[in-house]
């Protein structure tokens, strides 16, 4: 998708974050509806996601905490489940590959090519009035970066119900479970061997597992009126055999309650309220406690047939260890409108907030000569972002599709970055090297702009049909504080960003071959 990055796990939005060393994310991972990052890091774990179930997944650019809250300051990545067909489904996927040589001989450090190799099972059937899907997963992968590894073992099911006697009413329970055991690469040796050999010192290997619980109940009325009721427990643990000061568990509670109703076929309104309670135990940041409470509302109209509105609103309470913070209300606005048949023009306009994570707030820790110190007056940041834009549907012969542009504007207000420097306790008889690291700051206002082109179509080439997916993203993420030497601001390009990035997908099948 043109404007998404993930940069070792840290995801990133037209530029709106950065890397954060796994703590804190400023885009909320949704699955099946329900937010999934940890409770401690508030980060997400990538390798617990149900690869072999997934349907689709939808991206919304920009800030969107209206509707969802904290940690989606600059978007949100949703997760769908699949569903069963009429027809039972089931399939096995089989992968192995090797690690090659890297072009200079002095970086090879095995004796034989590390591999990976895995299975994925998936399996969806209706059974009368339930539906079920399961799936499961093996990997293992030796990593071609020294003591780097990775085993895994993934079960997943969801059991969907609908009740025989009230129509519009269904239940049921999506489960899943993981056990895990990997090696992640911190530091580098030296500049010699790059991103292949590991410090010794920072070695640290891992063992734990993943748990979710998601009992859910949904209800239609026949005038129109949906309710809903979904939960999420989720439970992460996180062992170390060889230094027991970084073990941590936590456990995350969501709750939350959706109305919608639509109105004459024309307005739509939707409210909520929703509700995180989380339980951190950790050697290395301590325990913690927190409790989240919001509520929100959004109305959606079609005025005409061309023109459509939507205007929102949210507001949390937020507390931490008892310090209890509420959030500034949000609010969000857009319009779309159709001049002709296959031309829409789009505005929007969003903000939001984040509050920081357990693990920004108060690690403590040293990986080999890498130190990481705690911050516990970190604040939260807030920012809003907007759009215009045009999407052009096109027709050539054979082929269709569309071309979009959207020029957009974000800016945050008290921004969160981790920060290299002198950030020991005491310094006052002059800094040691134990006291140079890296420290979570707010570090003041920030400002990204930019635009995007996307192109995306489809048609054939002869008799093999072809899918294809352009786009080019420029954007201009500065430090509005900083100051250069002729007095002007704003010209301190932020970290870890792309100032240019161009992708492109080509996809062609013929029969069973798929390129």
């Amino acid at each position: 998708m043109p404007g998404v990055e993930v940069l070792e796990e840290q995801p990133s939005i037209r530029g709106g974050s950065g890397y954060s060393y796994g703590a804190g994310s400023r885009v909320l991972l949704l699955m099946d509806d329900l937010p999934l990052l940890s409770g401690d890091a508030g980060d997400i774990k990538w390798d617990y996601l149900p690869l072999e179930s997934i349907s689709r997944i939808e991206i919304i650019k920009g800030a969107s905490s209206v509707l969802y809250g904290s940690s989606a300051l600059n978007g949100i990545i949703h997760i769908r489940s699949a569903y069963p067909l009429n027809e039972p489904d089931t399939r096995i996927n089989i992968q192995s590959g090797v690690y090659l040589d890297p072009s200079r001989d002095e970086l090879v450090w095995w004796d034989r090519q590390p591999l990976f190799h895995g299975v994925d099972v998936f399996h969806s059937r209706k059974i009368k009035n339930t539906d079920l899907l399961a799936g499961a997963s093996l990997f293992r992968n030796e990593g071609y970066r020294e003591d780097e590894h990775q085993r895994r073992a993934r079960l997943n099911l969801n059991l969907t119900r609908r009740h025989p006697a009230l129509p519009g009413l269904s239940y049921g329970i999506n489960l899943g479970g993981m056990l895990l055991e990997k090696s992640d690469f911190l530091v580098w040796r030296d500049s010699r061997s790059g991103a292949y050999r590991q410090n010794p010192d920072a070695v640290s290997g891992l063992s734990g597992h993943r748990i979710n619980v998601d009992p859910f109940l949904k209800y239609r009325g026949k005038k129109g009126a949906e309710h809903s009721l979904r939960t999420r427990y989720f439970n992460v643990k996180n062992d170390f055999p060889d230094d027991s000061d970084k073990n941590s568990a936590s456990g995350l509670f969501y709750g939350e309650y959706k109305y919608h109703r639509n109105f004459l076929s024309r307005y739509d309104l939707t409210m909520g309220l929703a509700g995180t309670y989380v339980q951190t135990f950790a050697a290395l940041y301590g325990d913690h406690s927190s409790f989240n409470q919001a509520a929100y509302a959004q109305f959606d109209a079609r005025l005409f047939t061309q023109l459509r509105i939507s205007a929102g609103m949210r507001i949390e309470r937020y507390e931490l260890d008892n310090e209890v913070e509420f959030s500034r209300p949000v609010f969000r606005a857009g319009l779309n409108y159709q001049p002709g048949g296959s031309t829409f023009l789009r505005a929007s306009f969003g903000q939001g907030y984040r509050f920081p994570s357990v693990a920004e707030k108060y690690t403590a820790t040293n990986v080999g000569s890498l130190n990481v110190f705690p911050n516990p007056e970190l604040g939260s940041e807030r920012g809003w972002s907007s759009e215009i834009g045009m999407k052009q549907g096109l027709k050539i012969g054979q082929w269709q599709g569309y071309l979009d542009l959207a020029g957009f504007w974000t800016e945050y207000r008290e921004m969160i970055e981790f920060n290299f420097g002198i950030h020991g306790p005491d310094t006052t008889g002059g800094a040691r090297v134990d006291d140079y690291g890296f420290k979570a700051l707010n570090v003041g206002n920030t400002r990204i702009a930019g635009f995007e082109i996307s192109l995306a179509g489809e048609g054939s080439m002869g008799r093999i049909p072809v899918a294809l997916m352009a786009g080019y993203t420029f954007m201009h993420p500065v430090d509005l504080d900083y100051m250069d030497s002729a007095g002007q601001a704003g010209g301190n390009i932020l970290k870890y960003r792309y100032k240019n990035s161009f992708k492109m997908d080509a996809e062609m099948q013929y029969r069973r071959l798929v390129l």
